[in-house]
């Protein structure tokens, strides 16, 4: 069954009797080429769990299901489960969760189906949900391997981009304690049933196997990258002065630690530099 043909998809979706949720964020692939090159990015070694949010109708789940050893896919939409139960008939390494992944014990559930087998994340995230979904994953205490997800083309340019870029902010600098991002391709919005309004691309991060950075305050180094980017019109003294208890003096000496200069913006600090700031600030408070 070609789920990423647009009859058959009309035609399981009728036979249902649903229609596609708007709420849910639900664009349904319609070109074969992108689920089989997002299976085959998204992980190193068939060796493995893959844990999918947002199956659909299953079209990328086949896909994982034919590279990889298990995969469980989380699925909101109560309407979908007996679709997946038709279209993904064929696959005895699949298993399917009706559950808001937000609501998820994602340590719990790992722990039950991982059958201690290394982990990795698939998804085709819902644009309004991208970055709550990334960081529920990240701070679940899973040692994850990967996690490759299709998001806005505008969101996968800012998830991967660089300091000193426009594309730069708070949410790049907190990946970048947990990884290194790399955008793969671009997936034209023609590409999907119903067409959404802005082009995708597809995102992989890499977890460190070891913490890169271990800052001495990890609640202050998140702290002075949500502040820096909350204001990040201003430089990084007077953003972090405004939001934060600590004096000019003292960032600009923070500053000067790392051989930054005193007008700065947050925007062109790395995640090393918010670390050894958030440092400097510890043990000179």
């Amino acid at each position: 069954m070609d789920l990423c043909n647009i009859s058959v998809i009309k035609s399981v979706m009728a036979d249902a009797g649903i229609t596609f949720r708007k709420e849910f964020g639900q664009n349904f692939l319609t070109n074969r080429m992108i689920p089989e090159d997002i299976a085959d990015n998204c992980a190193d070694t068939s060796e493995r769990m893959i844990l999918e949010i947002g199956p659909g109708i299953g079209c990328l789940t086949q896909e994982l299901a034919m590279r990889y050893k298990k995969v469980v896919a989380v699925e909101i939409d109560k309407g979908l489960i007996p679709v997946l139960s038709k279209t993904l008939s064929d696959f005895d390494n699949i298993t399917v969760i009706n559950d808001d992944i937000m609501k998820v014990d994602i340590k719990a559930l790992i722990d039950e189906y991982s059958e201690g087998m290394p982990v990795s994340v698939c998804a085709n995230l819902p644009y309004y949900i991208t970055t709550p979904i990334l960081m529920h994953l990240l701070e679940s205490d899973v040692k994850f391997s990967t996690i490759t997800v299709m998001v806005q083309n505008e969101v996968a340019a800012r998830l991967a981009s660089k300091p000193g870029s426009s594309d730069y902010g708070a949410i790049t600098a907190v990946l970048g304690y947990y990884g290194t991002v790399r955008k793969l391709f671009k997936v034209s919005a023609g590409c999907f049933m119903p067409a959404p309004k802005v082009d995708s691309a597809v995102v992989r991060i890499d977890l460190y196997r070891e913490p890169a950075y271990t800052p001495l305050d990890e609640k202050l180094f998140r702290n002075c990258i949500k502040a820096a980017f909350e204001m990040r019109r201003k430089t990084f003294v007077n953003a972090i002065s405004a939001k934060l208890p600590y004096t000019k003096e003292l960032l600009c000496a923070a500053l000067a630690s790392i051989g930054q200069d005193e007008n700065v913006r947050g925007e062109r600090l790395s995640t090393e530099d918010f670390v050894k700031l958030s440092d400097y600030i510890t043990e000179n408070k």
